[in-house]
């Protein structure tokens, strides 16, 4: 749904706002690189499946209840994966940065007006 002037207009003013008040902060929200969280986050969900998948095969046959912890860690390290890797195939497109997502965005919204 597209912002009507009044919402753009109180948009601009939040980001002057935030430029004037705290630019350090703004400037770091704007060289935010998504990608680097995205592949940190892939990377610490393969080490969590590898150390879900150690538990489980090392204890099935004596500590059922820890076998199932170690099913669970796994059951969400690769709904992480794969949730990490569909979001960088959406970022590859795009720009990584959050000024340039805001870009796209604006971008969008003067399109369809």
């Amino acid at each position: 749904m597209p912002l009507d002037d009044r919402e753009q207009k109180i948009l601009e003013e939040i980001e002057r706002n935030l430029y004037a008040e705290d630019p350090k902060l703004a400037q770091t929200v704007a060289k935010t690189d998504l990608s680097i969280r995205i592949k940190r986050r892939q990377r610490l969900a393969a080490v969590g499946f590898f150390v879900g998948l150690a538990i489980m095969l090392g204890t099935f046959t004596r500590f059922s209840y820890l076998a199932g912890l170690g099913f669970i860690l796994m059951v969400a390290s690769a709904a992480t994966i794969v949730i990490a890797v569909r979001a960088s195939r959406v970022d590859q497109a795009a720009s990584f940065s959050v000024a340039g997502w805001m870009d796209d965005v604006r971008e969008r919204w003067r399109r369809e007006r």
